[in-house]
């Protein structure tokens, strides 16, 4: 038992990294877990880190406007989500973050949650020396004005989906296809324009450690 001394112990979070996993396959696995912490709020927390293989997807609201193909064709993978936000390109060497959180353990407030999520990363850039900014009235995080990092969530009785997307070193060419985030002034770029030779096994713990720091939990390594 703690002592009135001693801080409260910080709540548990479940850390998985499953790799290369098909955009579906992880969707599925949201809707699930978001689904058993809607019955059961108890339930811990979820962090999910992986990579996805090319593919479009769009927020709930987004609209085609911002798509430089044609979606009837069905050349490139594509879904629309429950998320916010409007179109995004997921590939190899883009680190996804995929947070299930019960906002109940820290502050019921989307906007506070989504300038956490930008804090993480911009911890991460500084590990590196690098200067991430935020724009106001935009959400994601910038570095040199190329966007680096984009959000988009989806909060269902206080519980989390859907998250963020970090450019570590994928190849950007995809993102040309579309008017990322429906931002046309601002370009995309990634942090290997940076650093050279920078991998997603090398800053995937940073940004765990970033997100145990920034939401005070503690992260324990799990097998699904």
């Amino acid at each position: 038992m703690l002592s009135q001394d001693n801080p409260k112990l910080p709540p548990p979070c479940h850390l998985i990294c499953p790799g290369l996993i098909s955009y579906s396959v992880a969707w599925e696995w949201q809707q699930s877990l978001v689904q058993q912490r809607r019955n059961c709020p108890e339930l811990t927390d979820v962090l999910i880190l992986l990579e996805h293989p090319p593919v479009y997807t769009l927020g709930q609201g987004a609209t085609l406007d911002f798509l430089k193909f044609d979606p009837s064709q069905n050349e490139y993978e594509l879904y629309r989500v429950e998320r916010g936000g409007e179109v995004t390109y997921h590939c190899p060497g883009q680190l996804v973050g995929y947070p299930i959180l019960n906002l109940r353990r820290y502050q019921q407030d989307l906007h506070w949650y989504l300038r956490q999520l930008e804090e993480v990363l911009l911890q991460v850039l500084d590990v590196y020396g690098l200067d991430g900014e935020r724009y106001p009235g935009l959400t994601g995080v910038w570095l040199e004005g190329r966007k680096i990092a984009a959000m988009g969530i989806k909060v269902s009785r206080w519980i989390t989906m859907h998250g963020f997307a970090l450019n570590v070193c994928p190849d950007l060419v995809g993102f040309h296809r579309i008017v990322p985030c429906g931002i046309s002034d601002k370009s995309v770029g990634s942090l290997a324009e940076f650093i050279p030779g920078i991998t997603i096994d090398e800053v995937l713990p940073q940004v765990a450690a970033a997100f145990t720091k920034v939401f005070g939990v503690e992260l324990i390594c799990y097998s699904s």
